[in-house]
Order: C-alpha cells, then structure tokens, then sequence
C-alpha cells in the first residue's frame, strides 16, 4: 500500500488492516497497530512499517496499549522468498535458540553467507537479530498475559539465562521486563493467552470441518471452541482455544510439560486454525479467478503434524470420511500414549486391528520408518518413494500438515465433481491459494 492507503487504514482502525503493517510516532518513540485505541496522531509524525522488527531496529519501542506483539502475523506468502520463508518458521520453532546459525543452514541447505543475504534483501535483518526480536515479542506477551515468574519466561522464551533475557529484551523492545509487568493487572495463575486474528473468521465452517474429523479421547471440539492433547518432541502438552468473535480472538488455556516449548506450541495453534491469514485478500482473489461464491472469512483448519496429516491421508485413500474418520478413530484408542500415535509406536506394531489391506499396513509402517530415519522427514515430497503413496497423499499432507496455501487436490473425487459445477473456474488462476480453492470445493459437496 501507498502512503495515502496506509494513512486510510490507519484513521479508520479496521481490524481487517491489524498486523498489515505498523505505525511508528515520532514525537512518542512509540509504535502501534493501526487499530490502537490512542489518540491518532497527525500524519507528518508518522512512519510506517510492515514488520515490528523494522520499528524498533528504528528505535521505536512497542505500545502497552495496544501491544503490537499481539497482532496476527503478516502472512508468509507476501514478498518472501522461498528459503526465507522456511527459515522463518524453523526460527520461529526455535533453530537458534540454542543451535548455532550453522546448524540451521544444514537444515536449509545453504551456507551461512547466503542466508544473511536472502534476510536482509528480504526483511532487512539478520537471521539472529529475528530470532532474538521473536523471543522478546513472545517474553512480552507472556508478561502481559501470565503471572508466571520472570525466570519461567526467561526459560519459555528459549533464553539459557535472566541476565542474557534482561540485555536483550532492553535492547530488542526498549523496555525493561519489569516495565511491562507493571502495566499488568489482575490475571489468572494458569496459562491464558489470547491469539488475535484479522477478521473475517468463519468459525461455523472450521468448527464443522473439524467436528467431522474429531478423535475422541484426543481432541475436544465444541460449538464454541477447539482443544486437543499434542506432543512436541518429547514433551507432551494441552490446549483449548475458545472462540471470541466480538474481539476477534482465541482465549486459549494451555498445560505444557516444558515450558521450553510454549512459544512452538502456541504457533502450532495459530496455525491448525489458520490465525494468520488475510482471509479477505484471499476471497477477492477466488471470486476474480471465477468462483461463483466464497465464503466469507476462508480459513484451512490443519493437523497438528505433517506426520498426522500422512496418517490420516493413508487411511483416507479411496474411503468416505466417515470410513476414515473411524480408522484414525481405532488407531488413537489402540496407542496407549498422549496425543496422536507416534512413528516409534506405529513402526513398532503390527496394525493388524485396523481393518485395511495388508499393503496399506504396510505403507504406514514404511512412513513411520521414513520418519525415524529421513534428516527431513517433513518434507511430504521425499515420501513418494514409499510404495502407496501417491501426489494425492502428499498433497493432502502439505496442506493439511504444514498448512501451504497453494496446493489444489486435483485428484480428489469431490474436487472433480465440484469442478464441473464451476465452469468459469480458472484453477490455475486461484494460486497462490489453492488450497483455499481446493477447500471451498469440498464445502461445496460435503
């Protein structure tokens, strides 16, 4: 957006414009989201920016009013490339919390070099100073938001220590911890936070989409909300993300058994619900490529791993499902452990309880070695040469799995059927969201 379209959002403080971009004041030193609730300043004291990182590296600290640590992040399709994008989410998983940059570009499969320039053409910063900024902007909503101890935050932000935690949230935000938690009023002692979206959010459809594919005994779906039981390596967790459309947000409770893995577990949330997509910048673009109709506040409902997302697709192949539904439902009540069943446990047993061919067993026992010994098992891509998985398996995984907005399941027996129903549809034309194309035909014909 322009200068003039920028101050146009910002004086008219639409949710739709919340984390599109960041407003700095010059006369305060401080910045904000536009939709913050203080005075609007007047134009010639104001600089825009489209991440909050590119703010404070201008000096600005953040508003405790408004909290720019808390709006929906700008989304990942917009003017990155594709190794920046990938880098970013394994920082935001924590690659560098305590792992060299090295490491992370083994990974990547790039050299060091490389990876600072592709940051700083792209979002004019270092790989470090970004996972730094994200680990304050995470410590920030957590004093905010909790009343756990400093040294607990310290620890969940992926610090190693309080004093290394203390230098550079001041020198990252401007602002001391104690600042922040004085601003804090009365809160409760368990672990709320409250994940905000850019509305629209059609939360009837994601609710029904997941109730059909609901796992008792691990996930908890209600009119109104969206739990489930996880695991993130070896640590095992909880969350209950509770719908609030009137302040388009989650208020999600969270159990976690290592607090080392909080942040990762709370992007795994905004991500199974698709909190950070610009959902009306996605509808324009399906109606101009000749859809009929869209559902207004569009959002891809995922799994929680890209290995569940295979599992489900496995079991999924040539069934109805509610066929599927209830294989995935025999397998969660057969795994004696805490979330779903892990690649150890599946390799390890012998399936014979799940009523599927001998070879579709052993295309789930092939996938769970595959991840016990690929360096990159998330990667659905490498999975094809596992005898009974085809594009449509792998296709489904990364949509579902790793949540990419541009993946059309062509194969699909109800996208075909729908297909012919839409004959001014220009499926090439809906990239870069074709799964949200490829959704909007299921809900069309489930």
């Amino acid at each position: 957006m322009d200068r003039k379209t920028l101050s146009k959002a910002r004086l008219s403080r639409d949710p739709r414009f919340d984390g599109c971009f960041f407003v700095a004041v010059k006369t305060t030193g401080i910045y904000c989201r536009p939709i913050c609730p203080a005075p609007a300043p007047k134009e010639s004291n104001v600089e825009y920016y489209t991440f909050s990182y590119q703010a404070a590296l201008a000096g600005y600290r953040p508003c405790l009013r408004c909290r720019p640590d808390s709006a929906p992040s700008t989304p990942a399709w917009k003017g990155v490339s594709a190794t920046v994008d990938r880098a970013k989410r394994l920082i935001d998983e924590g690659a560098l919390h305590n792992q060299p940059l090295a490491s992370l570009c083994t990974k990547l499969g790039v050299g060091p070099r490389h990876l600072r320039q592709v940051f700083n053409t792209h979002l004019g910063i270092s790989p470090k100073s970004y996972s730094l900024f994200r680990q304050c902007e995470f410590a920030k909503e957590l004093l905010h938001q909790t009343t756990l101890p400093i040294t607990e935050i310290a620890y969940a932000s992926g610090f190693n220590s309080v004093r290394r935690f203390n230098d550079s949230f001041k020198k990252q935000l401007r602002l001391t911890p104690s600042q922040v938690r004085k601003s804090v009023g009365a809160v409760s002692n368990t672990i709320t936070l409250l994940l905000n979206y850019r509305p629209p959010y059609d939360w009837t459809a994601v609710h029904l989409f997941l109730s059909r594919r609901e796992m008792e005994g691990l996930e908890v779906n209600t009119p109104t909300s969206y739990g489930r039981d996880v695991r993130i390596g070896h640590c095992t967790g909880r969350f209950n993300a509770k719908h609030n459309p009137e302040k388009n947000r989650f208020e999600v409770d969270v159990e976690v058994d290592d607090l080392r893995f909080l942040q990762q577990l709370i992007r795994g949330v905004r991500r199974v619900l698709d909190m950070d997509s610009d959902s009306t910048e996605i509808e324009t673009h399906l109606r101009a490529a000749g859809f009929t109709e869209v559902s207004s506040g569009l959002r891809l409902p995922g799994t929680w791993t890209v290995f569940e997302a295979g599992v489900r697709a496995i079991l999924g192949q040539q069934i109805s499902l509610t066929a599927a539904t209830q294989l995935v439902q025999t397998l969660v009540n057969e795994y004696p452990g805490r979330g779903f069943p892990t690649p150890e446990w599946i390799n390890g047993t012998n399936l014979e309880f799940l009523a599927i061919p001998k070879k579709r067993r052993a295309c789930l026992t092939s996938l769970a070695q595959h991840f016990l010994e690929d360096d990159d098992p998330r990667l659905p891509s490498r999975w094809q040469s596992i005898p009974g998985i085809g594009p449509w398996t792998t296709n489904y995984a990364q949509m579902r799995g790793l949540s990419a907005p541009d993946i059309f399941l062509g194969g699909d027996l109800i996208v075909k059927k729908a297909l012919r129903q839409q004959p001014n549809l220009d499926i090439e034309a809906c990239a870069p969201f074709r799964s949200y194309a490829t959704l909007e035909l299921w809900k069309a014909h489930s």
